[in-house]
């Protein structure tokens, strides 16, 4: 790495977008990856989409209990 750079022909914004979405990455741990792993395969769908599920879910049960 340089200990200087030149930024006096810089573009300020040049790539930011006022609609850009940033998804934060979420690690499971291995027992969970698995456990929905395994409902993935036997639903045929996408990991993600069964971690929203069961997310989804909770928070419907968390709404019916206040």
């Amino acid at each position: 790495m340089k200990k200087e750079y030149d930024f006096s022909r810089g573009e300020r914004g040049k790539f930011f977008r006022q609609d850009a979405i940033f998804r934060l990455p979420v690690y499971l741990n291995e027992e969970v990856l698995i456990f929905v792993e395994q409902i993935a395969e036997k639903r045929h769908r996408d990991v993600s989409d069964v971690v929203n599920d069961l997310l989804l879910s909770d928070m419907r049960l968390a709404d019916s209990m206040k």
